[in-house]
């Protein structure tokens, strides 16, 4: 996470203010060190064999060495900066589309990779341009896809807005592959993925994604439009798999629920500069609003500041698992050449002295194993537990069955329903398991596999013939109908495989609007703040929300 304070301290972006660039004196550990380096890289230069390439050994040393000390720390060399970019303000200059990758059979029977657009953002050029979900990826401006790492396929797709990038797709229901050609633009990602008024309420909305550049604005300008055009009463904020991001945007969220001058989050390390405070700054918009906070544990950083110091200070209650405890901060430092390092100075503290960080990194320099600590990260004052389960669901998902049935019921239903009335009919699960046959997809659970090891080893082993035909027949009881494991879980099936058809026609604010429809925790969350707003309204109180 970036640190940003209000023009005093540190800027985190992609610069740094001068007065900061101070150098201070090395210590004779790094002194040596840094002696044994160069020695060892000028001996490789003046009697290695063969040429190296010294830049891209450095830049895997330096990485291989910053992996040793957090998953946070890392170098940026120049030819990083479109990523720097992306990552700091949530723009970069590309087609607007995610990608995925899945391993093929070549004509040898070698394993490639070959590449898919797996969801184009609406509004953004590829979905503009017909670019369409489900579409193979051959080549990108001439140059084949086949093989190459998703990452790099990526590269290859950004590049300079208002550049032209040719695609060249397979799409099923055409006979022969066919190019695209269109301009790239500068994409910036929404911070407010999807906001709304939940269906029969008086309750808004919102889901964050993440505290980029602007996020602020953007959830500010939402919640003014649920409160003064669409009257809500109460709000839930969702911030579940939100990895966090710039803490000033997260501060002045916050703002929007507790007045000035309140501490929200603090920081401490080992220099001065590391250690700060971080206070709202203006009177709080909505104070009395009732306000709920879904989290998960994939809720980190800047999402647990929001959450935590909203839980502390008495104005929030937290609903759902336990968040990921990421309470480390990072500074962006300009190095040599144009470079930067992103380095993790300090942790952060919440209003109540809890530190969010869960995981001691200095473990693993001491040569200990790491263990989350169960203290670290956000517990919710209503805690739901995970319910999913390992059923044939996961098996659909991972081997694509969703994903390429979406694609060919997109092709052959020109419209559906709007996401808030669209359902899958039983016809629909029917027609879904002949895909499967079609497509000859073999279900398997953990346990039959597990029984067949059990048989194996059986074999090599001392058993008698009984126990093994016992154990063969509970093999077969074992063995798995797909076709039956849908019918006990048609109810995750269709809600799994309907939001993926729901993608493909009203893009991602059409998937969380169908989502939400079946979501158990936004319905919890929901119950508790029509039942807040109702004793509110009984006790004539305007009191902040207390904590269960």
């Amino acid at each position: 996470m970036f640190r940003i304070t209000s023009g005093k301290i540190i800027l985190f972006a992609t610069m740094m203010l001068p007065c900061l660039a101070q150098a201070q004196q090395s210590s004779p550990r790094v002194d040596k060190t840094l002696t044994i380096y160069t020695d060892v890289m000028r001996e490789l230069d003046m009697n290695y064999v063969d040429t190296l390439n010294y830049e891209d050994l450095v830049e895997t040393s330096i990485n291989q060495m910053l992996r040793k000390i957090d998953p946070y720390t890392v170098y940026y060399p120049k030819s990083k900066d479109t990523e720097l970019k992306m990552m700091t303000t949530g723009k970069y200059g590309g087609i607007g589309s995610i990608i995925q990758q899945r391993e093929v059979e070549g004509k040898k029977g070698e394993k490639l990779k070959q590449t898919y657009i797996a969801n184009p953002y609406a509004g953004k050029p590829a979905q503009k341009a017909g670019v369409l979900a489900g579409d193979k990826l051959l080549e990108v401006d001439g140059v084949s896809t086949k093989g190459k790492a998703v990452a790099d396929v990526s590269q290859m797709l950004r590049g300079v807005p208002g550049t032209t990038v040719s695609l060249k797709l397979e799409r099923e229901g055409l006979n022969k592959p066919f190019v695209i050609e269109f301009a790239r633009e500068e994409i910036h990602m929404d911070a407010v993925d999807y906001y709304n008024v939940l269906p029969h309420s008086r309750v808004g909305y919102i889901s964050l994604r993440e505290f980029t550049t602007g996020s602020a604005s953007e959830f500010s300008k939402a919640l003014d439009e649920l409160v003064y055009q669409r009257g809500i009463e109460s709000l839930l904020i969702d911030l579940r798999d939100n990895g966090g991001g710039i803490v000033d945007e997260a501060i002045q969220i916050v703002n929007l629920f507790i007045g000035a001058d309140t501490e929200i989050v603090s920081t401490k390390g080992k220099t001065a500069l590391s250690c700060h405070s971080f206070k709202t700054h203006a009177p709080a918009r909505f104070p009395d609003m009732p306000v709920m906070i879904l989290v998960n544990k994939n809720s980190a950083s800047a999402s647990e500041i929001v959450s935590g110091s909203m839980q502390d200070l008495g104005r929030a209650r937290l609903i759902g698992e336990r968040t990921y405890g990421k309470g480390l901060v990072q500074n962006l430092r300009p190095i040599a050449y144009d470079g930067h390092l992103k380095v993790t100075t300090s942790k952060y503290y919440l209003p109540s002295g809890r530190c969010i960080q869960a995981i001691d990194y200095a473990e693993r320099q001491r040569g200990k194993e790491l263990k989350k600590d169960t203290a670290g990260g956000i517990l919710p004052d209503i805690v739901l537990s995970d319910s999913a389960k390992l059923d044939i669901s996961y098996s659909l998902y991972v081997k694509n069955m969703f994903f390429d049935y979406a694609t060919r019921y997109h092709r052959l239903h020109p419209s559906i329903a709007t996401p808030d009335t669209f359902a899958l009919t039983d016809d629909d699960i029917e027609d879904f398991c002949r895909f499967l046959e079609e497509k000859q997809f073999t279900y398997e659970t953990e346990t039959s596999k597990y029984i067949h090891e059990v048989i194996e080893m059986a074999k090599n082993e001392d058993i008698d013939s009984l126990t093994l035909a016992t154990l063969r027949d509970i093999e077969v009881q074992l063995k798995p109908s797909y076709r039956d494991a849908i019918a006990r879980n048609q109810e995750t099936i269709k809600q799994m495989l309907g939001a993926e058809i729901i993608e493909r026609y009203y893009y991602q604010k059409g998937r969380a609007e169908f989502m939400l429809r079946s979501d158990k925790a936004v319905s919890r969350a929901l119950e508790e703040l029509r039942r807040e707003v109702s004793d509110r309204d009984v006790n004539g109180s305007a009191d902040s929300v207390s904590n269960e």
